[in-house]
């Protein structure tokens, strides 16, 4: 099992990208795909069709997102967690992406996913 973190700038301020990452509609807008969301602690989501899927844990407005993400179709013994933490930046917002318990397998695949799907869509929203 492996940890990544790495921070992206977001051209937009925290309260944008919050409401991107945790509204329903403005998630499909930025994926282009279908989502099932709810800002609410304890509940599953899934994002980009249901390549993305796990239950949200935690939530501080503004500021901070924690997921748990599924390798495979449900929780398993050591759980992925996915904290992103909001940074104001002087270009917009400081995304600070941490997830850990990645499996080995996963792993290249999952930073590229981070870095060219899901924060690159979220770039690409705010600045096109």
């Amino acid at each position: 099992m492996k940890d990544f973190k790495k921070y992206y700038i977001i051209p937009a301020p925290p309260e944008d990208v919050y409401l991107a990452l945790t509204q329903e509609p403005t998630i499909m807008l930025w994926t282009g795909d279908q989502a099932t969301f709810v800002a609410e602690p304890n509940t599953e989501f899934s994002l980009w069709d249901g390549s993305i899927i796990g239950k949200n844990l935690e939530f501080e407005p503004n500021k901070k997102l924690v997921q748990q993400w599924y390798f495979g179709e449900e929780e398993t013994e050591h759980p992925s967690i996915v904290t992103l933490k909001l940074h104001c930046h002087n270009q917009g917002t400081s995304l600070e992406v941490r997830q850990t318990n990645i499996p080995d397998e996963e792993f290249h695949d999952l930073v590229e996913g981070w870095t060219h799907e899901y924060v690159g869509s979220l770039i690409d929203f705010y600045t096109e």
